[in-house]
């Protein structure tokens, strides 16, 4: 059986509803390891970013013992074009909350745990503590679990970086999401030059995999996206995932085009003979897709 998920629907483009091509037709979540873990998070109630976002690609994920987890709270200062996820005013930090996502990754035996936020520009440590405390935790209850960081831009401040490069998870990624002659109206209180710097700040800090991840359909042509790539390995990212952009409600920025299989892996191609470790490239590809492969 074949089903469009809910982050699937029929989105407007230039004012009129457009049947997305087959390709993005994905198949419902189905195996044992599936249904043993969304038992466990619906018996314990835990966070995951894969159910909570309808995630195309959370039956692969969870099958291959990986699952991505959101800290500090469901609700951004931020409000990029882009992202499903509130903007207003954050809730007060939970400073209970490393332990509890530490508990459930043990609960769930992820082998490979990618942990994100929102952005709290509303606290003056950016959530960066909580972020080194998390790591922390997990590295303490799950000793054979590797992680991955995927990190908001942290504003640029090294010093608040450096609590990231200490705890030295195995990839520290944070999101390009799009070229820069978009950033502005995609990203709205992002820079292009900034989000560039933070990875290059990382890698020359020590990170043994740093990774980003940009959309596709939002209207940027195939040069943009080939200089974004240029621009990324000019500061030695190791890791590029690529995939669709789907419009997560009305109010937000319209699918400008469907990007074929055969330009998804055209820019592949581009990117391994590049220099990227790893290029994950397709419609479906989200930032964590396949993110357990990422740290070999």
């Amino acid at each position: 059986m074949e089903t469009v998920l809910d982050t699937l629907r029929p989105v407007a483009a230039n004012g009129l509803l457009t049947q997305k091509p087959k390709w993005l037709r994905v198949k419902l979540p189905t195996g044992q390891k599936y249904t043993e873990l969304r038992g466990l998070v619906d018996k314990y109630k835990l966070n995951t970013i894969c159910t909570s976002g309808s995630c195309p690609n959370m039956g692969e994920c969870w099958g291959e013992g990986t699952a991505t987890f959101m800290i500090l709270g469901n609700v951004c200062t931020r409000s990029c074009g882009f992202c499903g996820v509130k903007t207003g005013r954050p809730e007060t930090v939970d400073w209970d909350e490393p332990e509890k996502v530490a508990r459930s990754i043990k609960i769930m035996n992820i082998k490979h745990a990618v942990i994100t936020s929102v952005d709290r520009d509303d606290l003056k440590d950016m959530g960066s503590i909580i972020w080194a405390e998390t790591v922390k935790a997990i590295r303490r209850m799950n000793p054979n679990t590797t992680l991955e960081t995927l990190i908001p831009d942290f504003q640029g401040v090294e010093r608040i970086l450096d609590r990231i490069v200490q705890v030295a998870p195995e990839v520290v990624s944070h999101n390009m999401e799009t070229v820069k002659r978009l950033t502005r109206e995609v990203r709205i209180q992002a820079k292009y030059e900034r989000s560039l710097e933070v990875l290059r700040y990382l890698k020359a800090s020590g990170i043994n995999r740093t990774k980003s991840g940009i959309m596709l359909g939002l209207g940027e042509t195939e040069a943009e996206v080939l200089q974004t790539m240029a621009d990324l390995r000019d500061v030695n990212l190791d890791v590029l995932t690529i995939g669709q952009y789907l419009q997560p409600s009305k109010k937000h920025l319209p699918v400008k085009e469907f990007i074929t299989p055969d330009q998804f892996k055209k820019y592949e191609t581009i990117g391994l003979e590049m220099g990227f470790r790893h290029v994950e490239s397709g419609a479906l590809v989200r930032s964590s897709y396949k993110a357990q492969k990422h740290i070999l």
